[in-house]
């Protein structure tokens, strides 16, 4: 299995701080930053793993991760969701919705760096 991570973030600096900490243990890091494109982006790239921004401009990562999941192509494949909000509810839409796992910002670079290890080990799923 490679270790190809798909990024969809719309923050310059959080794209850079995640690129960082993750291309120094050996992932590929590619990025997108339209949420209306999100879906096919996933389909085209086909990461291992895929870390989700809440927030982006023309659609919201949530419908962005209910269309993920209502394709069979990618209903298993380790979503990490990433929010400026940590509320409960957004927790809860995101479980509903069946993310891998939730991580608010700030997050720690090894916070980051242990949860994208975990998902791509199969660990981490629904623990969000």
């Amino acid at each position: 299995m490679g270790k190809r991570v798909l990024l969809i973030e719309d923050e310059p600096n959080i794209i850079e701080a995640i690129r960082f900490i993750l291309s120094r243990d050996g992932w590929v890091v590619e990025t997108h930053s339209d949420g209306a494109t999100a879906v096919e982006a996933v389909g085209r790239k086909r990461p291992d793993i895929v870390i989700l921004d809440v927030m982006l401009p023309n659609k919201s990562g949530f419908d962005i991760l209910r269309e993920l999941r209502a394709d069979a192509e990618h209903e298993s494949r380790p979503i990490l969701m990433l929010t400026a909000r940590g509320q409960k509810k957004d927790r809860d839409m995101a479980e509903a919705a069946g993310v891998s796992h939730f991580m608010t910002k700030p997050f720690s670079n090894s916070e980051m760096l242990e949860m994208v290890r975990r998902l791509a080990n199969g660990a981490g799923e629904g623990d969000g």
